[in-house]
């Protein structure tokens, strides 16, 4: 009777999948936090934030991401002119001397269909957290040339900068901002 319970339960286990964690290869620069957003309904401002760190949790089984946390400097706002970015970090934008950091930790992942997903999560930005959505589509998977092995998705969602009590107001096509997530993970 033991042996068959034992049995059971090695088959249960087997099931339900085993998620490995990664850590999000911002050193390779195999991530990026992407951005952009109209500049007073005119054209589009190109950024991203150069400095972030964080780790996700995947089951190739099962195709189910959990555990995502993000850290990001907000002051590693990069839009490739000095004086804009310096003006991006001040108390018109980010303000990043009162709010010196950023986050992403995720409450929920759904899958929409083959390879695609949505992740909720709270985003903390200027002092003020929300929940998301952003929608992920897996990349691929598998070994990489070091001994190593990778997971990679993409994901995009947009922001109303007022949700985030960021008040600068440059015209009504200048509410939204769009963001363009590129992640690759190393197994742990």
């Amino acid at each position: 009777m033991k042996r068959c319970l034992l049995m059971i339960s090695l088959a249960f286990f087997s099931l339900v999948g085993h998620a490995d964690t990664y850590t999000i290869d911002t050193k390779g620069a195999h991530a990026f936090i992407n951005f952009k957003i109209k500049h007073l309904g005119y054209s589009w401002l190109h950024g991203r934030f150069d400095s972030f760190t964080g780790s996700f949790e995947y089951d190739e089984k099962t195709a189910s991401l959990s555990k995502v946390t993000v850290d990001i400097d907000p002051a590693s706002v990069n839009s490739n002119h000095a004086q804009r970015d310096r003006h991006l970090r001040d108390t018109d934008f980010l303000d990043v001397k009162q709010f010196p950091s950023a986050s992403f930790v995720s409450t929920n992942y759904r899958s929409t269909g083959e390879g695609k997903g949505v992740l909720s999560g709270d985003l903390t930005l200027h002092g003020v957290t929300k929940n998301i959505d952003i929608n992920v589509e897996y990349i691929g998977g598998g070994n990489d040339p070091w001994g190593g092995y990778r997971q990679g998705f993409s994901g995009t969602t947009e922001l109303k900068l007022k949700d985030f009590n960021i008040q600068k107001d440059l015209g009504p096509a200048s509410q939204t901002v769009y963001l363009t997530l590129e992640v690759e993970g190393i197994r742990q």
